[in-house]
């Protein structure tokens, strides 16, 4: 027989300390910008403490499945890796185990199929290996604010309070938490960019759906998609090439910053992957008489709120692509706004079409020790919709790392420019 083990009885003290870590970058937000951020950080030299809600790092690329990098790559015949950072060791690392799928369209448009558990775990690794310290399931519920400065800030967490103090601040929280709870001024659209619920469809004739045309699929959804419950007349079916699982993106659905909606969001999303799959059966029974949903993603968000900045990016300057004299990343992706629930608005730019996003978007006006990364960047609602793909989202990461060890324990927006240009060169000029 085992030896007993003896037990105790406890009670919460009255008077609760919080756990403290202390580290010269905080990174709010585990996403791939966020990831991004603390990789480059800690590279850097710089003791980092990543922290995110979610109980797993990785954010909306793993838990939502989003499923496809996009905005790494310029477009046209002869396109070139425009951000890199990160992006390199992991399209190598992927690629090499076969869990990610290089794909070139007619029209020179590289894009990246990845399976979402390999690069979870591939996260996973590189920040354990980088001596990150990182907390999941840390919900933030508090910013110390004095001066212009953040002090720290306050995490509920199942196990007990949280306080994070640190020098610098990455917002890549995705809906400006940070700067929101400091009490600086954000913007969120006047009208809904809807989201997504990502799935995975498995059962399929794998052999079959070689031959599926996915133009076919947007003239069935929008004659007859409404019979089966769909709103979305376009998205994407995406099989991955030697594995028998297929990514789905059809679905949309509004995506409010309200706690008591929150789940209704996941029941309209999954409701509507269980009728794209009924949808499928129906209309395509060759391919998909047996399917079925093998995973459900957690609602992606797109944009929902953003930080107020010094500078806002629009719609013209990316049209114009002009290099601004504090560029930090660049962009070619398109402008892709989910603001009808029918179709995507889709703005195409001319092949080899590059254009820059500034330091000065990415810091809240009002503070001298944030820097913002991702889909929470000031930015016109046109703008944000092209910029905050997962290519330009590590860019950022890199560049919010960099524009911090600058600064130290001065204000970012003061930092020599030059300095942290030459750090990004490759993200800013790099051409193979």
């Amino acid at each position: 027989m085992p030896d007993e083990i003896s037990l105790r009885t406890i009670r919460r003290p009255p008077v609760r300390g919080a756990k403290t870590i202390t580290a010269d970058i905080c990174v709010l937000g585990a996403g791939i910008a966020g990831v991004s951020a603390a990789l480059e950080a800690a590279r850097l030299g710089r003791s980092v403490a990543l922290v995110d809600s979610a109980p797993a790092l990785g954010g909306q690329a793993i838990g939502s499945i989003i499923g496809t990098i996009i905005g790494l790559y310029s477009h046209g015949p002869e396109p070139y890796q425009i951000t890199h950072g990160i992006a390199d060791a992991l399209i190598k690392d992927l690629t090499a185990e076969g869990s990610l799928h290089r794909r070139v369209s007619m029209t020179g448009t590289i894009t990246f199929q990845y399976d979402e558990v390999r690069l979870g775990r591939w996260i996973e690794r590189k920040v354990e290996e980088a001596g990150i310290r990182a907390v999941v399931g840390g919900v933030l519920t508090g910013v110390a604010f004095d001066k212009r400065r953040v002090r720290h800030l306050e995490f509920a967490h199942r196990f007990g309070p949280l306080r994070v103090e640190a020098l610098g601040y990455v917002d890549a929280s995705g809906d400006a938490s940070l700067s929101y709870e400091a009490g600086l001024e954000v913007r969120e659209p006047d009208a809904s960019v809807y989201g997504s619920l990502n799935f995975i469809i498995e059962g399929y004739d794998v052999e079959a759906v070689k031959d599926l045309v996915i133009k076919d699929v947007h003239e069935r959804l929008a004659a007859r998609g409404k019979a089966y419950g769909l709103v979305r007349h376009d998205g994407f079916l995406m099989h991955f090439p030697g594995r028998n699982f297929m990514l789905a993106n059809v679905t949309h659905f509004e995506t409010p910053l309200d706690p008591t909606k929150s789940a209704q969001m996941v029941f309209d999303g999954r409701r509507q992957a269980d009728n794209v799959i009924g949808f499928l059966q129906a209309e395509f029974p060759k391919i998909f008489a047996n399917a079925r949903v093998r995973t459900y993603g957690n609602p992606g968000l797109r944009q929902t709120r953003w930080i107020l900045s010094r500078r806002q990016l629009t719609l013209d300057e990316i049209r114009k692509a002009e290099r601004p004299a504090d560029a930090v990343a660049r962009c070619a992706w398109w402008v892709e706004l989910h603001n009808a629930k029918e179709l995507v608005h889709w703005e195409r730019f001319e092949p080899g079409h590059v254009y820059y996003i500034p330091l000065a978007c990415m810091v809240p006006r009002d503070s001298d020790n944030i820097v913002t990364a991702g889909r929470c960047v000031d930015a016109d609602v046109h703008a944000l919709s092209a910029i905050r793909v997962m290519g330009p989202c590590i860019a950022m990461g890199t560049a919010a790392a960099h524009s911090l060890d600058l600064a130290g324990s001065g204000a970012v927006q003061d930092v020599d420019l030059a300095a942290l240009q030459k750090r990004l060169q490759d993200n800013l000029e790099r051409l193979d």
